[in-house]
This record gives C-alpha cells, sequence and structure tokens, in this order.
C-alpha cells in the first residue's frame, strides 16, 4: 500500500537524499534551489512511501487554488525515481494513491511535467506511463534544440565562416566573474530585441550560482576588455543546459557566440555531459514556432527535443 504526505521543511535532509539517489532528478529538484522562490510559490511538494514506511519517490510542486502543479518554479520535475524500487507497476500504484490524495484535498486538476528524457542517469518514464493510465491528456509540447556530444553534427558553411570571423577579431572565451556587467547586458539586449526581462534577478542569480557552483556557470566573450557576449550554463549530469543567451551589437557582427558555444561543447564533454541544450523555441504553450531562433540553433548542430505538459482532472 503506497502512503501520500505533502512535504515539510523536517523532511529536507531525506527528500535531498532521494533526490541525488534519483535517475531523472537533476540539482534543481534539492530543497536549496526549490525554495529560493518560495514566497512566489505555495509549495505543495508531495512524497510516496511503501507501507514499510521507505520512501519511494517525490514530487515537487505547488498548489493554485484547486490547481495542483509541478512546481512552476522549475522548468520540469514530475515524480523522481530512485533507480531500484520503482518499476511500472509502482508507479500505477503511486498514482493511484495520489489522486485519492489529490480528491482529500480538494485538487480538481493536476498538471504535470515530466522531465525530459535527455535528463534522465536512466531510463524513467514510468510517470508518463501511468499518468496516461490514469486519464492525462497531453496540452503542450515545446520545442528545445539539443547537441548529442557523442555524435554532434558539424557547423554549417556560415558558422564556420562566423567562427573564423571571430577568431580574426581576436574574441576570447572562458568562464567568467562578471556577473553584474553581464546581467546589464543581458537586460539591455532582451529590452531592445524582445521587450523582455530576465525571469531571475541579478541577486538571484547570484545566490544560485553561491549554492551551487559547480552545477551553474557564467560564460563570456571578450575583446580588448570588452564583453561582447554570454551564457549562463546549468550543468546536472547528463546535460549542459544553456539559458539567458544574448550578445552586444559588437558581438553578434563579430559571431562571438558562434565560438562561445563551440566552446562550451568542449567543457560540457569534459564535464561527462552527453547533451549540449540550446533550450526551447516556442511560445504560447508550444503552439507558436520561433522559425528563425530554432534554424539558428540547428545551423549549429542541433536537433529537436521537446518538452511536454500533461494534465489531468481529478
Amino acid at each position: 500500500m503506497i502512503t501520500i504526505e505533502q512535504y515539510n521543511a523536517g523532511l529536507k535532509a531525506e527528500w535531498d537524499d532521494l533526490v541525488r539517489r534519483s535517475r531523472n532528478a537533476t540539482f534543481l529538484h534539492e530543497r536549496a534551489y526549490m525554495d529560493y522562490h518560495s514566497d512566489r510559490f505555495a509549495d505543495c511538494s508531495l512524497m510516496a512511501r511503501d507501507d514499510a514506511g521507505r520512501l519511494l519517490t517525490v514530487l515537487p510542486a505547488n498548489r493554485e487554488d484547486a490547481v495542483l502543479c509541478s512546481h512552476r518554479g522549475l522548468s520540469y520535475g514530475g515524480w523522481l525515481m530512485p533507480a531500484k524500487r520503482v518499476d511500472a507497476v509502482v508507479m500505477l500504484e503511486v498514482v493511484q494513491a495520489s489522486v485519492e490524495w489529490l480528491k482529500a484535498h480538494g485538487i480538481k486538476e493536476f498538471v504535470y511535467k515530466p522531465v525530459p528524457h535527455i535528463y534522465h542517469r536512466y531510463p524513467a518514464e514510468e510517470d508518463i506511463y501511468a499518468l496516461w493510465r490514469a486519464g492525462a491528456r497531453l496540452t503542450e509540447t515545446s520545442v528545445s534544440t539539443t547537441i548529442d556530444l557523442t555524435d554532434p553534427l558539424p557547423l554549417d558553411r556560415g558558422n564556420k565562416s562566423g567562427l573564423r570571423m571571430a577568431q580574426r577579431a581576436g574574441v576570447a572565451v572562458g568562464k567568467s566573474d562578471q556577473w553584474e556587467a553581464y546581467w546589464r547586458l543581458l537586460t539591455d539586449v532582451l529590452a531592445e530585441r524582445h521587450e523582455a526581462r530576465p525571469v531571475h534577478s541579478i541577486d538571484e542569480m547570484r545566490l544560485l550560482h553561491s549554492r551551487f557552483p559547480d552545477h551553474i556557470e557564467l560564460y563570456a566573450a571578450t575583446a580588448g576588455g570588452r564583453l561582447l557576449a554570454g551564457v549562463v550554463v546549468y550543468f546536472t549530469g547528463t546535460v549542459a543546459h544553456s539559458q539567458y543567451i544574448a550578445a552586444s551589437a559588437e558581438g553578434r557582427d563579430c559571431h562571438a557566440l558562434t565560438m562561445l558555444f563551440e566552446h562550451l561543447k568542449g567543457e560540457a564533454i569534459a564535464r561527462g555531459c552527453r547533451y549540449l541544450d540550446y533550450g526551447i523555441s516556442t511560445e504560447e504553450n508550444g503552439r507558436v514556432l520561433n522559425h528563425g531562433l530554432v534554424q539558428q540553433k540547428s545551423r549549429l548542430g542541433g536537433r529537436a527535443t521537446v518538452t511536454q505538459v500533461m494534465a489531468l482532472d481529478i
């Protein structure tokens, strides 16, 4: 028999232990990452135990009125499973028990974001099957662009030319501690080109970097002391995930990002990652594809992987 309980701070050590042993969790699911924005979300994470009281699996989640969501503060995060004991049979029981718990606690809908397969250290899609068996429907599919570093595709002709241009311009790339300067550049570029702003403030990014210095890094391209471009990289074990990508006008002219991404391939391989992921190129729950953005990433050698969202009426 499976028992469901709601997470509380007294269970932090047990939660983090399972996350670190999980085959589909990343450092984003540790409480030090999840809880940095606890003031924005009403945490309603769940934990499932077997009849001996052993913790089987955990679910990062928050509650929004009568809706339980895979945690909105995370890019992904369904039921997180260890290598042993949780197979498809057990996950069917976990989902059934969790549906009963949700009903008893006034939840009418469960919005679920499974961890994409590229982040799995070992196959872990029992949750998708169990949710489908319970009647869940697919509500969102977004396209990300990913390089398989075990057999990467070559750059196209244009990016090869851009790489040579960056080399002639004296562009240097590598890790950087210029977080404040880069955040100013990023903020200006997002406002000017996309009428947007970074989701994280500079203070939040510095906090997260201080908590996970081995997992969150800033890489930058410079020339003559000028900051031309940058990217924030989350190293999760199997994936080097790039986000907050920006280049100044000068950086765009000399193709600084092309050199930066070529450098990141080597960095990701050195850290044992199988994939370099450039992030999603879709909007409006996946129904709008940014053609120019996805083609730009594809020309760097990436091809599509998807992130999905499911919904279950309770």
